[in-house]
């Protein structure tokens, strides 16, 4: 019966390993997780700071309307 013992203690051993590890890696996994959402929202907020620039740098339409507008269309 001690070998069984021995075999038991080897095996929850190896699985506190495993788990300390997959801790280690969720941790290393979060951490990236959260600098690519900080990364997301700074490119989120650039894209909205060059859509101002833009439609702000766009001419006013003037009577003439947009220089789409003047485009003909094609069938």
């Amino acid at each position: 019966m001690a070998g069984m013992n021995t075999e038991n203690e080897n095996r929850v051993e190896a699985l506190e390993v495993r788990l300390a590890f997959q801790d280690e890696l969720l941790d290393a996994l979060n951490a990236t997780v959260a600098r690519q959402q900080k990364e997301i929202d700074l490119l989120q907020q650039q894209i909205r700071l060059l859509y101002q620039q833009f439609r702000s740098a766009q001419p006013d339409d003037g009577p003439g309307g947009s220089p789409r507008d003047e485009i003909p269309p094609h069938y």
